[in-house]
């Protein structure tokens, strides 16, 4: 089984490349940060999250909300690890598991930490997506929902990405024809 990683921060366009890409070679692909709110939302992890941040991170509903939750983890590196460090074992199991099981060619793995992963070695293809800065920060806003100060909280938690560790380097305009052609283009290599 062929890997593909796929990865860049949050609205450079992992995302649309990771589902325009599994569409084209009818393949399974992961997106780990949603491994990621699934662990969050684990009781026991849940519990362990309330008992070291307070119950403050707690929704109406009773769930972890996470912009509340990130606004805590992404004022520091030290809270970003020890959510790290809580989550990451429920995500591997999650991984673990999703490779085994899966049969085809081909798996796509998309997140903006994978680099910083013990997946990032299995990857065969390595790609990481750009944009603009400005017009991905608007993105994100407008997605999310979120506030230009929570945008840049969450930015501090980024991690800085090395062109010599990818295959491919795409920059990401938002126009539907341009990341057509850099499916066009992974799919030749």
């Amino acid at each position: 089984m062929k890997i593909i990683g796929i990865t860049g921060k949050s609205g450079s366009g992992k995302s649309t490349l990771t589902d325009l890409l599994s569409k084209e070679m009818q393949c399974n692909s992961v997106n780990i940060d949603k491994i990621g709110h699934k662990a969050t939302n684990n009781q026991e992890i849940a519990q362990k999250l309330c008992a070291i941040f307070g119950n403050e991170i707690l929704g109406e509903d009773g769930n972890i909300d996470r912009k509340k939750l990130g606004n805590i983890v992404f004022s520091s590196k030290e809270k970003m690890a020890i959510l790290t460090d809580m989550t990451w074992d429920y995500m591997q199991v999650m991984m673990d598991d999703i490779l085994e099981k899966e049969t085809g060619d081909v798996i796509i793995l998309e997140w903006a930490l994978l680099p910083i992963s013990k997946y990032w070695e299995k990857c065969d293809i390595k790609i990481l997506m750009q944009s603009n800065d400005d017009e991905r920060k608007n993105k994100v806003m407008q997605r999310d929902h979120i506030s230009e100060e929570y945008f840049l909280k969450r930015e501090e938690g980024c991690i800085d990405y090395a062109p010599y560790d990818f295959d491919l380097i795409f920059e990401n305009d938002y126009q539907l024809q341009t990341m057509e052609k850099k499916v066009e283009i992974v799919m030749k290599k």
